[in-house]
C-alpha cells in the first residue's frame, strides 16, 4: 500500500486538497514506502543508445518550438528520440503537456491543465505539412476535466492532417475517455489508419501502476473501436519489467486478442526518476523475441513489435502500410465505463482532482 508520508506537495493522499498543484516538469510520485528510492545500478548494454543529434533532429526540434507544439518523444523521455527525429518522424502530444492522471511509470507532468487550445489541430497540420511526413502519430495527455476527454480535438486534428497530407497514414494513441463510447466514436469516425490505446501493464499491477484507469475498460475500449470500424487497425502496448509474472503477460495478450487487437508493442520499463516505480527486472532481448513468437504464432496477432527499446510509435509507419486489419472480436462494447477507477475511490491512491485549481 502506498503511504502518504513524504509524498510531494500537489497530491491529496488523504482524499482532500492538501498541496499546490505541480503544473509543469517531471512528475513526482509517492512510491511503495512513501519515500523516494535511488535509481539502481547500470543499465544492460542492450539498452544503451546514442545521444540525439543531427540536422533533421535539430530542424524538427526547432519547428516544434516555433509552433508551440509538444512531442511525447521529449515529454516522456523516449529512448528512440534520436533515431526517430533524425528520420524525420515524431509523435505529437496534443491537449497540452500536463496530465490529469499520475501513472507510476510515466514522466509526463501531471496536475491541472490550462484551458483547451482550440488552434492546436491547425498547428499540428502545419507542422506535418512543413515536414512532408508520410506517417504521423498523434497522442495526448489525459484530460479528465473535459466532458469528452479531448475526443473532439483528436478528431479535428486527424481531419486537419488528412486535409493537408491526403496520402499520409495517421495513427492516434488515445486515452480511455473514461469509457465513453460517444467520445470514442468521434475519433473512430475521423478515420485514423491505426487506433492505439495502451494497456500498459498486467491486471494485478493495474490498480497500483495506473490507478486512474481500469484494466478491462482499456481492453474493451479497443474491442468497441474495432466493432465500430473493422477496417481500422487497432493496437496496444504493454510495458515489461515492473514486477509482472510471465503467465500474467501471456494472459494480458490473450485478453487483448479477445478484443481483436491487431498490433501489440512490448518494451522494457525504464524508470524516469527516483520518484517513479522501480524497475523490477531487465528483460533480455531473447525473452522479447520469444514474446513476439508467442504473440504472432500462438495467439494470432497480425504483428508484434517486441524489444527492449520498443515504444508505442516505434516503426509505426511500417505497421500502418503492411499490417492488415482483422475482424471484430468477442468483446465489442466498453466494459466498466460506469465503474470508478481505483484513484477515484481509494484514499491511498487519490490523484489530483480534475476540478481542482492551482494554488
Amino acid at each position: 500500500m502506498i503511504a502518504s508520508e513524504g509524498a510531494p506537495r500537489g497530491y491529496a493522499p488523504t482524499g482532500k486538497d492538501t498541496g499546490v498543484v505541480k503544473s509543469k516538469g517531471t512528475a513526482r510520485l509517492p512510491i511503495l514506502d512513501g519515500s523516494p528510492q535511488p535509481l539502481r545500478g547500470k543499465k544492460p548494454e542492450w539498452l544503451k543508445v546514442r545521444s540525439p543529434g543531427g540536422q533533421n533532429y535539430t530542424r524538427l526540434k526547432g519547428l516544434m518550438r516555433g509552433l508551440n507544439l509538444h512531442s511525447v518523444c521529449e515529454e516522456a523521455g523516449c529512448p528512440n528520440i534520436g533515431e526517430c527525429w533524425e528520420a524525420g518522424t515524431a509523435t505529437f502530444l496534443i491537449l497540452g503537456d500536463v496530465c490529469t492522471r499520475a501513472c507510476k511509470y510515466c514522466a509526463i507532468a501531471h496536475g491541472m491543465p490550462t484551458e483547451l487550445d482550440e488552434d492546436e489541430p491547425r498547428r499540428v497540420g502545419e507542422a506535418i505539412e512543413a515536414l512532408q511526413l508520410e506517417h504521423v502519430v498523434i497522442t495526448s495527455v489525459n484530460r479528465d476535466e473535459l466532458p469528452d476527454g479531448g475526443a473532439r480535438i483528436f478528431a479535428e486534428t486527424i481531419l486537419e492532417c488528412r486535409r493537408r497530407r491526403p496520402s499520409m497514414t495517421i495513427e492516434v494513441l488515445i486515452p480511455d475517455f473514461k469509457g465513453d463510447e460517444d467520445a470514442l466514436r468521434l475519433v473512430v469516425e475521423a478515420r485514423p489508419d491505426i487506433l492505439n490505446h495502451n494497456l500498459e501493464t498486467v491486471e494485478r499491477l493495474h490498480p497500483w501502476a495506473r490507478p486512474g484507469g481500469r484494466y478491462w475498460r482499456s481492453i474493451s475500449l479497443l474491442g468497441a473501436a474495432k466493432a465500430m470500424d473493422p477496417t481500422m487497425l487497432t493496437k496496444s502496448g504493454v510495458i515489461l519489467g515492473m514486477g509482472e509474472a510471465q503467465e500474467e503477460i501471456r494472459q494480458a495478450l490473450v485478453d487483448l486478442r479477445k478484443a481483436a487487437v491487431d498490433i501489440v508493442t512490448l518494451g522494457q520499463y525504464l524508470r524516469p526518476s527516483e520518484h517513479h516505480a522501480p524497475v523490477a527486472r531487465w528483460v533480455t532481448p531473447a525473452e522479447f523475441r520469444e514474446w513476439k513468437r508467442i504473440g504472432e504464432e500462438e495467439l494470432g496477432f497480425a504483428h508484434v513489435e517486441s524489444g527492449p527499446l520498443v515504444r508505442s510509435s516505434y516503426h509505426a509507419e511500417t505497421q500502418a502500410r503492411t499490417v492488415k486489419a482483422g475482424e471484430a472480436g468477442e468483446i465489442r462494447e466498453v466494459l466498466e465505463a460506469d465503474v470508478p477507477a481505483p484513484a477515484e475511490v481509494m484514499p491511498t491512491l487519490v490523484q489530483l482532482q480534475p476540478k481542482r485549481k492551482a494554488g
